[in-house]
């Protein structure tokens, strides 16, 4: 007997209990993979907060911990992250099979090109975020007024401070992906696109000057790449829109 469930095929029949059968197994793949990214994030956890603690500056090589409970509930919480990125495309695949039936086999192909596009705008988005943008912004942030405060960097709020500012690079550098879906929907058209584009380079500087690097420097680097995005994503809206139609 398989130890995966079986993907339904498009339009083929099953009864609730085979459904939440399935659902259940595949819930249970889930948290396997989740299991298994956490154990290897943890045996590599000492490089993952050496990788972390890299942006900071000389004096504060380290963050600090004010609980003798933190330094243990900061590196789980920093191996279940990064689990749980480990075992991502696991359950993003179960995610898929599990709705896939319901999509045509012939969309269901074509679907592969804007998960593979969407992947590595995600993936140099978080690189973007740390190479570009984390560095400046930590050191704005940790000699701002430096000479009243004595400044010291709490490890729980830098890290969740470092995730914050990866994730919503990341997710900033999907743009291309949700224009490009508006005109596959039909909601926008490159037409559109083309005549409001001054609008369009308006919303991605707001949405540039958003994110979390908050010193003049991060805030242009952030905005350079999404306004260099949306106009790729009038291009290929422009290329691929006649395609679409037919």
């Amino acid at each position: 007997m398989s130890v995966l469930p079986r993907r339904l095929g498009h339009g083929e029949e099953a009864t609730l209990v085979e459904h939440l059968g399935e659902l259940r197994t595949r819930l249970i793949i889930c948290l396997g993979a989740l299991a298994a990214g956490f154990a290897v994030a943890y045996g590599f956890h000492g490089r993952i907060l050496h990788w972390l603690n890299a942006p900071l500056p000389a004096n504060l090589d380290k963050p600090v911990t004010l609980s003798p409970i933190e330094p243990f509930a900061t590196s789980i919480m920093v191996s279940l992250w990064a689990g749980l990125l480990l075992a991502l495309p696991i359950v993003l695949w179960q995610l898929w099979a599990f709705l896939a039936p319901a999509v045509e086999e012939r969309k269901q192909r074509s679907m592969l090109v804007p998960v593979a596009f969407a992947t590595i705008l995600g993936l140099g988005g978080v690189l973007f975020g740390y190479f570009v943008i984390l560095n400046p912004a930590i050191h704005f942030l940790t000699n701002y007024d430096s000479s009243y405060y004595n400044i010291q960097i709490r490890a729980r709020d830098y890290y969740r401070f470092v995730s914050f500012v990866l994730l919503g690079v990341a997710v900033a550098f999907e743009v291309p992906v949700f224009v490009l879906a508006l005109v596959r929907l039909r909601i926008l058209s490159a037409a559109q696109l083309r005549h409001t584009w001054r609008a369009g380079i308006f919303v991605m500087t707001v949405i540039g000057v958003i994110l979390p690097g908050v010193d003049p420097v991060s805030t242009l680097l952030s905005v350079i790449p999404l306004v260099l995005l949306y106009v790729l994503s009038i291009g290929l809206a422009t290329f691929l829109e006649p395609r679409w139609r037919e």
